[in-house]
């Protein structure tokens, strides 16, 4: 009889253990940070290079829209990048149905606050927020880099765009040979 009353707790306990870390789990699941960093682009490219400073202080939104219906926002949430130009924003549930983008606020310098206005340089960051996308199940979603523009480049980004093989603007230095 003794026997047969541990059984009858080690299983129950193994059962409750069991739906406790399933349930656990299923929160876990719809829980997710997007990571991020806003940098200063010192030569005025807007990708990175070794003369780009990280950017403290930098204000981004992250938002998420409704497919079918654009004006439908379902979820707005707004950071503060750190000493080394990060920034991580919670986000509770699957939001597979949305698009979803981090975008630049503002600056905290005002020698870097400058934006492109060209169409195609839209300023955002796309990220996916959901667990149905085929990707690796974790809470972590990394969104690219963004950066603000300093008004006149630094002299010295002739020299590193040109280790690059590009031009001062950016485009690819062509290969006459």
């Amino acid at each position: 009889m003794a026997k047969s009353s541990i059984f009858i707790v080690l299983a129950s306990a193994i059962c409750f253990f069991s739906f406790f870390a399933s349930s656990h789990g299923q929160d876990d699941r719809n829980h997710f940070v997007v990571h991020g960093t806003v940098y200063c682009d010192t030569c005025n490219v807007q990708f990175v290079t070794k003369l780009s400073a990280p950017m403290a202080g930098a204000k981004v939104k992250l938002q998420c829209v409704d497919f079918a219906n654009e004006k439908n926002v379902t979820l707005s949430k707004e950071a503060t990048t750190d000493e080394k130009g990060s920034y991580s924003i919670e986000v509770e549930g699957d939001h597979a149905e949305e698009d979803c983008e981090v975008t630049l606020i503002s600056s905290s310098r005002s020698d870097c606050a400058k934006l492109d206005s060209d169409k195609h340089l839209n300023q955002a960051a796309k990220v996916s927020i959901t667990n149905d996308n085929g990707l690796i199940h974790s809470p972590d979603r990394i969104a690219n880099a963004l950066g603000f523009m300093k008004d006149q480049p630094l002299a010295e980004c002739a020299q590193v765009l040109k280790e690059l093989s590009l031009n001062p603007d950016g485009t690819e230095i062509e290969d006459n040979s």
